[in-house]
C-alpha cells in the first residue's frame, strides 16, 4: 500500500536494509514438541502468510531461498493475478473471503458509503474496527463456525467483529512490533494446550510493499526487504520442525498485488481536466474514485473523456466485466485508472509536493499488468509436490485454504475446480 495509505507510518525505511540484516541473524528460539490431541494424533494446522507487495517475480529478481525451498516442496503458482483494484485492503479481504471487491463490499482503500453517509480509510480505527463494512466471511470465521480455533496477526480485517464474530486470537495493527516477534508469537499459539490452540493461523507482513514504494521494485533496499520476509518465513518454518509440525503443517504464502516503477514526469494533474468544484474526490492515487454534484454526471465525464492518453474514464455502470467493479453501492458513478507507470493527482500544487518525496513504485493498476501480479506458494500434505502451477486467479484462494483445512466453504466467487490441480487429493469437508 502508498506511504499514506494505512495512516500506520513507515518503519525506519531509511535504515531497512540494515534492520532487517540484524533480523536475519537472529536465532530460532527453542522449543519442545508440541503434544499430541486427545486422539493421539498430530494437529493439523494451516498457516496463511501473507507478504504485501511481493511480485511475483522477486523471488528470482532479488533471491528468496526459503520460498523457493517450499516451492520446490509444493506447488507454485506462475503468479497471482489481484482484483480490481490492485489495492492492500480489497485484495487481502478477497484472499480470505473469495468474493470480489464488488461482493465482500471493501472496494478500495479509501470508501464513501452513500447508505450510511459515512467514510472509510484505513487511518480510521473506528471504521477499520467496524464490522458493518466488511462483508462475506473470512477463512478465519469459516473455521471458527466449523468448530475450529483461528489465530490472526494484523490480517487486515481481522479487527473488525465481522458478522459479529472475531478469531480466538487477534491483535489491533502496532507496527511497532517486529516481524520476527509476530512470527514467534504465532509460534507460541503452537504451544498452548490441544483445546485451546489454533489450527488456523494467519499472519501478515508489510514487507517488501513498504521498500518497494519508496524505493522501487528493482531497488536494492526493496532486495533487502525481500530477504527479510524470506529470512520472516525460515523462522516460522524451522519453528515448526523444532516443534514435530513440519509434516503435518500446510504453508500457504501469498501477497495482495505486485509493484511497478513509475516516474515523477509521468503525472496526470484532474484538475488541468475537470473543474474539481464539480466532483468530489474519493480515492486518487493510480486509481480513482469520483462522485459528481448532483446532476454534474454527464459533463464530468464528458469533460474527463479521451482528456489524457494515459487515463481511463469509465462509468460505474460501463465498467469491463472482466473487473467485476460495478455491483456495490460503495462504487461511485466513475472510475478511473492510469496506465502502469503513471500517477494521478488532483492539482499540481499536490504533485509539486509529491515531487520533493517522489515514491519509486505504485500499484492500484488494471490486474492485467504483469507487474501487479502478486505469489502463490504452498506446501504441506494437502499439496502436490514440485508442481509449477499457471497463474491464478485471487478470488480463488479462498476455495483453496477451505480444501486444505478441510472446511465447508460459504458462498463465494471461487471455484474449487481451478485449484484441484493444486492439491494432493480432495480432502473431506471436516477432516
Amino acid at each position: 500500500m502508498a506511504k499514506a495509505e494505512r495512516g500506520r507510518g513507515a518503519r525506519a525505511v531509511a535504515v531497512a536494509a540494515a534492520a532487517f540484516l540484524l533480523a536475519a541473524c537472529s536465532p530460532i528460539p527453542p522449543s519442545r514438541p508440541v503434544p499430541a490431541d486427545s486422539a493421539g494424533a498430530a494437529p493439523r494446522l494451516l498457516f496463511l502468510v501473507s507478504f504485501d507487495g511481493y511480485r511475483w517475480d522477486y523471488p528470482e529478481l532479488h533471491g528468496a531461498p526459503a520460498l523457493l525451498g517450499l516451492a520446490r516442496d509444493g506447488v507454485r503458482a506462475a503468479s497471482l493475478v489481484p482484483s480490481f483494484p490492485s489495492k492492500t485492503y480489497p485484495n487481502h479481504y478477497t484472499l480470505v473471503t473469495g468474493l470480489r471487491p464488488e461482493h465482500h463490499g471493501i472496494v478500495a482503500n479509501t470508501m464513501w458509503d452513500p447508505r450510511w453517509n459515512a467514510r472509510f480509510s484505513l487511518a480510521d480505527r473506528a471504521a477499520v474496527e467496524d464490522g458493518r463494512w466488511w462483508g462475506g466471511e473470512p477463512i478465519w470465521n469459516t473455521a471458527e463456525r466449523q468448530g475450529r480455533l483461528a489465530a490472526t496477526s494484523f490480517w487486515p480485517g481481522s479487527e473488525a467483529a465481522v458478522g459479529g464474530r472475531r478469531p480466538s486470537f487477534w491483535g489491533r495493527y502496532d507496527p511497532r512490533v517486529p516481524d520476527v516477534e509476530r512470527v514467534d508469537q504465532a509460534l507460541a499459539w503452537l504451544d498452548l494446550p490441544a483445546a485451546r490452540r489454533p489450527s488456523l493461523v494467519a499472519l501478515y507482513f508489510d514487507e517488501p510493499d513498504t521498500s518497494g514504494h519508496r524505493f522501487g521494485p528493482r531497488a536494492p533496499e526493496t532486495a533487502a526487504a525481500v530477504a527479510h520476509v524470506d529470512d520472516l518465513l525460515r523462522r516460522l518454518l524451522a519453528g515448526l520442525a523444532a516443534r514435530g509440525l513440519a509434516a503435518t503443517t500446510d504453508v500457504v504464502v501469498v501477497s495482495d498485488h505486485g509493484m511497478t516503477a513509475v516516474d515523477p514526469e509521468r503525472a496526470i494533474v484532474l484538475a488541468e481536466l475537470v473543474d474539481l468544484a464539480e466532483v468530489e474526490i474519493v480515492e486518487l492515487s493510480a486509481f480513482g474514485l469520483l462522485r459528481p454534484r448532483p446532476g454534474r454526471e454527464a459533463a464530468v465525464l464528458a469533460a474527463l473523456a479521451g482528456a489524457h492518453p494515459h487515463l481511463h474514464v469509465v462509468r460505474r455502470e460501463a465498467m469491463p466485466e472482466r473487473l467485476h467493479y460495478r455491483d456495490h453501492r460503495r462504487i461511485p458513478p466513475i472510475v478511473l485508472w492510469a496506465e502502469a507507470g503513471w500517477t494521478l493527482y488532483r492539482t499540481a500544487a499536490e504533485r509539486a509536493r509529491d515531487r520533493a518525496d517522489f515514491s519509486l513504485g505504485a500499484h492500484g493498476y488494471d490486474p492485467q499488468e504483469r507487474d501487479m501480479h502478486g505469489i502463490l506458494v504452498a506446501a504441506g500434505p494437502s499439496f502436490r509436490r514440485g508442481l509449477a502451477a499457471p497463474p491464478l486467479d485471487n478470488v480463488d484462494v479462498y476455495e483453496l485454504l477451505c480444501a486444505a483445512a478441510g472446511l465447508a466453504p460459504a458462498p463465494n466467487d471461487g471455484d474449487r475446480a481451478r485449484v484441484a490441480a493444486l492439491l494432493a487429493s480432495a480432502p473431506a469437508a471436516g477432516r
